[in-house]
């Protein structure tokens, strides 16, 4: 079972494109993992269990649905797998690094499942709320959700 993945730090990548993943993610995310294309101009990183479970679910959606199919493709075209090598590094692809706009300076963030590997620039920006942003959020979340 996955454990939860939290909180966040600063990393860089090498001159080879490699990262340091920290050992509290690593404890989530285990030796071998499925990097792919986020939807907020970001990586994923899933753990191969959560993987598989959403890949199970990507699969079940029909073949005749067009934005289904790109909905898949967005995620299962974009996926590689990952090992850690011998100083707990991973290579991060050069298609994934243009995505995400990652050159050096990397925010690794727990999020529940899965990771996330976003760039400095684009981690501020997008997530600098105040006050009255979390209040909008969170009234939001019991609504839809319960939370």
């Amino acid at each position: 079972m996955t454990r939860g993945m939290k909180g966040q730090s600063n990393h860089s990548l090498d001159s080879k494109g490699r990262l340091i993943i920290p050992s509290r993610l690593r404890d989530g995310l285990g030796s071998n993992f499925v990097l792919c294309k986020g939807m907020d101009k970001n990586i994923y990183a899933y753990p191969a269990d959560e993987w598989e479970k959403f890949s199970d679910k990507l699969n079940a959606l029909p073949v005749s649905d067009k934005e289904a199919r790109k909905f898949k493709r967005f995620f299962q075209g974009s996926a590689c797998d990952c090992e850690l090598d011998g100083n707990s590094r991973i290579v991060i692809p050069q298609a994934l690094r243009e995505w995400a706009g990652i050159d050096k300076e990397v925010v690794m963030v727990g999020n529940g499942t899965i990771a996330e590997i976003w760039n400095v620039e684009r981690w501020n920006a997008g997530n600098d709320f105040n006050e009255g942003d979390i209040d909008d959020i969170s009234a939001e979340m019991s609504e839809k959700y319960g939370i």
